[in-house]
């Protein structure tokens, strides 16, 4: 460890580098030191991108007369350099990926690259390979690394010239000891000297799906990060500077250069996360005595303002699990944040019929010295509604002096209006918190804002980004998968919290100041005594420089040769619907046969997933995977209604059992597959003339279209399924309602597959909640079938045309994206599904209050609402009070409480289903996450539930040991309407 000699002052500078200007500024930080902020300056961002740090790192140093280049104790950069390099395609900042993940015989329906947009695979695809290795959610192998076949792959990677190499491992995250992961990027870096490497591990957290398209967004950045850190280096030297120089992270902590050479993906959202940082400093300086606080930050720019959640960590709230970028999901750390379309260079128009006001979302941006009134332009601006109201005196007053006052009054109502409504969607309690105001825009802001405590705008405000960068600490976080059966969950959480500290001091951090800033525990459903940690420590740095291993510092400082990578066009194209497009479309249906294309699958996507009631595991492998083999060419997926088949044709049915959070990790293979036709050799029967989805809601809703596709088994699929919705027991489906015994003689013969070689049967059962007991038992995730069932009996067990009820609510969901009517989507769904009398909304607001434990290996937990303020431009109902719903990985029941009254709204079997109010998406019980804003709509269930009192007994609240609520229907089930009906064409 070098530690870097001590001076008399501890002076650090903070670079924050934006797509328009490059800010810095210089602080003192030696204790009771009279003056903190020295200096701060903007520049214009040069397109070499050092340049423009040495040049404002040269004007702030201007301005501290009284210090030297001795004092300055390190640099801190945060830079949108390398997220750019992929939103602009840049053809000599990114290099080609080869993928090796270790997984075994699982996993690989879903391949890499599967989720990336072809514009983007184009530029970045190269092969992969499925190859030995992975571990299971225990921590055992699921095999373990052949030397033999990593050294097969280099051989490969070479053949095809490529230099970068991706390496992902099923569950690597809890790799501790066998480090497989790092085993074969030892082999890589011994067969291909000189080779670019990245391990998942390093990158994300667990989900594998997503952490390894961060790994190759990661690995394609390599080589330019190096030039690119280099270049800081370089920059600091050029002015006299010798101090160590910092990367800034996604998170508000410091990276070394040595760190953030091989992790640029760590910087990809650091820009936010400074300004909220800084704001928090900023907030302390102005007052010291006052507590930590949680507030809102609104940084104000020349074309969005950003708002953010600033805990009393002083760190920002992160944002939900999963996120996109470049049209890429992605699961590593970033800050929630929600920007809005109001800057300073945001066109001010007035509607000529309505009078009405509106302030942007379009913007003159970096032009507004050229565009607006104020500085001779001819383009009405959001700043020139600052200086015709006197609250900012820049450019020439005279050019806005025809600007009436109540039409400036009416924009600056409109800018008012704009931000409370954001705010108020950020907050996470009805209680008015601080606002405080950042960036070069914040003089657009009135002083006073509903739901603001107060509105701050702190002494050095507009370089609040700077002053992040150079206050930025040292972090030490942990992702792992520990047993919970000998210990309780705070006790391994604490175990965890140490570890983290360690980690963080270990790095870098001052033991005194280390603290954790964040911890959370997410018990696994379907799995005994196991639970998910994340948690995160972080401190001071306390001048220590930790030194990289010999082969990482090699890696910063030689010579990299970038090199263009240009597209290499694949001939397919990601398509892009238009909402006329859209409500044109027909899918094809020939015959009474259902041909799904790419964008019928979309939609059933979003719609199964919707159906499953906050369970059922996220439907996005099956939909990649199928998706995959259209694309391929060949592959054809079949739906048919039961009408087409005749009484004594029999249907094949089941799905996937276990853990969605395992399925996350331990991505789709071939475990159903294996049960189905396992099942039907042991039985001695023919293939069945269809298959039905075991449930609608989730990962079933999709799974038989896969193995009913002519590349596997070639069998249609049945519109329709055994729930109507997702229940999380294998007894609570329709057939079982129909079998007075109990002793589940519709549910047997019955099949799992481990998916890795165990098979294992069940023929008989004393009672039908043994049979889902014991398959539970027995695993984490596999592949279930069950014995096929005549086509007359599922004419009255199941129900009925629910592929084609998810395709209608997908295509909602997808026309009020497409027609921003987003607002109105719970409406725009219920119209979807048969109208106000089957479904209703029950609740709009933002997650207040989210409470989740393990109980013989379910997800129980309580997701709490509260209501939330409109925009006045806005459609439906207004809503007050909270709505609180139980689940059970699934949702059970809501409950609406206001005015110190509380009323039962909905309860199973009706579905209750909550949306990702920003994209009118479901949301899962495992995504539930605080100030998440959501719409909430219920759905009445199929009459099979409700028509008997063994349906009910099976499917209501009695079923989950809640004896004291009774069961009321919501409205009346309407049958979905067909797609096939409607769409059929004969030929």
């Amino acid at each position: 460890m070098t530690i870097v000699p001590r001076t008399t002052r501890e002076i650090r500078i903070g670079v924050d580098c934006g797509g328009t200007n490059t800010d810095a500024a210089v602080l003192d930080l030696t204790p009771g030191a009279s003056k903190v902020v020295l200096a701060a300056a903007k520049s214009p961002t040069t397109p070499q991108v050092t340049h423009g740090i040495q040049k404002v790192i040269s004007v702030v140093l201007k301005q501290c007369t009284d210090i030297s280049r001795d004092d300055v104790r390190a640099v801190s950069i945060g830079t949108t350099h390398f997220v750019n390099a992929l939103i602009q395609r840049a053809e000599e900042g990114l290099e080609r990926v080869a993928v090796i993940r270790l997984c075994g015989p699982f996993s690989r329906r879903t391949p890499p690259f599967a989720g990336f947009p072809y514009e983007l695979r184009e530029i970045l695809q190269g092969p992969s390979f499925f190859v030995e290795g992975g571990l299971q959610i225990d921590g055992s192998e699921i095999s373990s690394v052949v030397p033999s076949e990593i050294e097969d792959v280099c051989e490969k990677i070479k053949a095809a010239g490529i230099r970068a190499v991706a390496i992902s491992a099923v569950y690597a995250p809890i790799d501790f000891t066998l480090k497989q992961e790092e085993q074969v990027e030892a082999i890589v870096k011994r067969c291909m000297p000189g080779v670019f490497t990245t391990c998942s591990k390093k990158v994300a957290n667990i989900s594998l799906l997503e952490r390894e398209n961060a790994t190759i967004l990661n690995t394609s950045l390599l080589p330019f990060a190096h030039v690119t850190v280099n270049g800081f280096r370089e920059a600091a030297r050029a002015l006299g500077l010798t101090c160590p120089v910092f990367v800034t992270s996604n998170d508000g902590t410091l990276l070394s250069l040595e760190e953030a050479a091989p992790l640029p993906i760590r910087t990809f959202s650091s820009g936010p996360t400074n300004s909220m940082r800084g704001a928090s400093f900023l907030a302390k300086l102005a007052d010291p005595d006052a507590p930590r606080e949680t507030a809102l930050v609104v940084d104000i720019g020349g074309t969005t303002t950003e708002v953010g959640v600033l805990l009393p960590s002083g760190f920002p709230r992160q944002a939900a699990s999963h996120h996109e970028l470049c049209g890429v999901r992605l699961n590593f750390a970033m800050p929630h944040v929600t920007s809005i379309g109001l800057g300073g260079g945001s066109l001010v128009r007035q509607d000529s019929i309505s009078s009405k006001i509106t302030v942007g979302p379009e913007s003159v941006g970096y032009r507004i010295t050229e565009e607006a009134l104020v500085f001779g332009g001819r383009t009405l601006t959001a700043t020139d509604i600052a200086v015709a109201a006197g609250i900012a005196s820049i450019g020439d007053v005279s050019t806005v002096g025809h600007l009436t006052e109540s039409f400036v009054q009416g924009a600056r109502d409109r800018m008012k209006a704009m931000l409370e409504i954001t705010i108020d969607s950020m907050k996470t309690s009805a209680s008015d918190i601080p606002v405080y105001l950042v960036g070069g825009g914040a003089l657009l802001a009135p002083v006073q804002l509903s739901g603001a405590s107060k509105v701050h705008r702190f002494p050095h405000y507009e370089c609040a980004n700077a002053v992040g960068a150079a206050i930025a600490q040292v972090a030490g976080s942990i992702d792992t998968v520990e047993v919970i059966s000998e210990k309780s969950i705070d006790q391994v959480r604490r175990e965890i919290e140490e570890k983290a500290i360690q980690k963080a001091i270990d790095a870098g951090a001052d033991p005194k100041t280390v603290s954790i800033i964040e911890s959370e525990a997410i018990p696994v459903a379907y799995t005994a005594g196991r639970c998910r940690f994340f948690v995160k420590a972080a401190g001071e740095w306390s001048g220590s420089v930790k030194s990289a291993m010999t082969e990482d510092n090699s890696l910063v400082h030689r010579e990299v040769v970038l090199r263009s990578n240009p597209r290499r066009p694949s001939g397919k194209e990601d398509p892009v619907w238009l909402a006329s497009e859209i409500e044109k479309y027909r899918p094809e249906v020939i015959n009474r046969v259902w041909t799904l294309s790419t964008l019928d699958l979309d939609f059933i996507r979003i719609g199964t997933y919707i159906l499953g009631c906050g369970g059922g595991g996220d439907p996005l492998q099956e939909y990649l995977c199928l998706r995959e083999m259209v694309n391929e060419g060949g592959t054809k997926i079949r739906v048919i209604d039961i009408e087409s088949l005749k009484p004594h044709e029999m249907l094949g049915w089941g799905g996937c059992l276990g853990s969605p959070e395992v399925g996350a990790e331990r991505c789709l293979g071939e475990e159903y597959n294996e049960a189905t036709t396992e099942l039907y050799e042991f039985l001695k029967i023919n293939r069945p003339s269809g298959l039905v989805a075991l449930e609608i809601g989730g990962s079933n809703g999709m799974i038989n279209m896969i193995t009913g596709s002519n590349s596997i088994l070639d069998i249609p699929v049945v519109d329709g399924d055994f729930m109507g919705r997702a229940y999380p027991t294998g007894w609570q489906v329709t057939p079982n309602i129909y079998d007075e015994s109990g002793q589940g003689k519709h549910l047997v013969p019955a099949c799992i597959s481990s998916g890795d070689g165990s098979i294992m049967f069940m023929t008989k059962a004393k009672l039908d909640k043994s049979i889902d007991a014991a398959f539970r038992a027995a695993c984490c995730e596999i592949g279930h079938a069950a014995a096929p069932l005549s086509v007359e009996f599922c004419q009255k067990a199941m129900v009925k045309n629910t592929v084609s009820l998810s395709w209608r609510i997908g295509r909602a969901v997808t026309l009020a994206n497409k027609q921003h009517n987003v607002a109105n989507v719970g409406s725009v769904i219920i119209d979807a599904i048969g109208g106000s009398e089957t479904g209703k909304i029950l609740f709009a607001g933002k997650i207040v209050d989210i409470t989740r434990r393990v109980y013989k290996g379910h997800t129980i937990g309580e997701v709490v609402i509260g209501a939330s303020a409109t925009d006045d431009d806005s459609e439906g109902e207004t809503f007050k009070g909270v709505l609180k719903i139980p689940f059970k990985n699934e949702n059970l029941y809501a409950v609406h409480e206001v005015d110190g009254k509380s009323e039962v709204v909905a309860t199973v079997p009706d579905l209750i289903t909550v949306l990702d109010a920003g994209n009118g998406e479901a949301l899962g019980t495992p995504d539930y996450k605080y100030g998440l804003h959501v719409i909430v709509f219920g759905v009445t269930a199929a009459s099979q539930w409700t028509d008997s009192k063994r349906g009910l007994e099976l499917g209501d609240l009695r079923a989950f040991g809640i004896e004291d609520i009774p069961y009321k229907p919501m409205g009346k089930y309407i049958q979905p309407k067909s797609v096939i009906e409607e769409y059929n064409s004969q030929r």
